[in-house]
């Protein structure tokens, strides 16, 4: 079943983000508290929203995404930031159904796109394949992030807090 995510399942979404993480190598970047989370999708103005894949009462798969923009399109889109389902629940369909309830959300809405990035070594990019998405080709995606990001910040002169 898919459903979008309640505030009770934020603890099992956290351990999720954290499985993920570990999978990709990367599990001391890692740092999202469930406070931050709830806050998040669930605060006053909420800008991540989540959707939840369940198998007999327990959360096996999330999808957590946000609204992009697209000024040559002129609609929202969506980016799935994370999509992760735990190895017991792999090959149920449970990741096909959360991919398809975007694209659901995405047709409902008029959004033109379903964006996300994946790790070149992922063995998920079979999955994509499968489903119709393909890499993007021609753009080179960038992040600017930790001292980088402060120092750029602090040439502006605008405040920063």
């Amino acid at each position: 079943m898919i459903r979008p995510a309640t505030p009770d399942d934020v603890p099992a979404l956290v351990e999720m983000v954290y499985e993920l993480a570990e999978f990709e190598r990367a599990r001391d970047e890692c740092h999202l508290t469930e406070g931050q989370l709830h806050a998040a999708l669930f605060g006053p103005s909420p800008a991540v929203f989540c959707h939840v894949a369940e198998d007999g009462g327990e959360v096996v798969g999330m999808a957590l995404w946000f609204l992009t923009y697209s000024t040559w399109e002129g609609v929202h889109g969506v980016y799935l930031e994370d999509l992760y389902v735990r190895p017991g629940a792999r090959g149920t369909g449970a990741g096909k159904a959360l991919v398809a309830a975007l694209a659901a959300v995405c047709v409902a809405h008029g959004y033109r796109r379903l964006e996300w990035a994946v790790l070149d070594w992922n063995p998920a990019r079979e999955f994509y394949d499968r489903l119709g998405a393909g890499p993007k080709q021609d753009w080179v995606p960038y992040r600017l992030c930790g001292a980088p990001l402060e120092a750029l910040a602090a040439s502006s002169g605008a405040p920063t807090s």
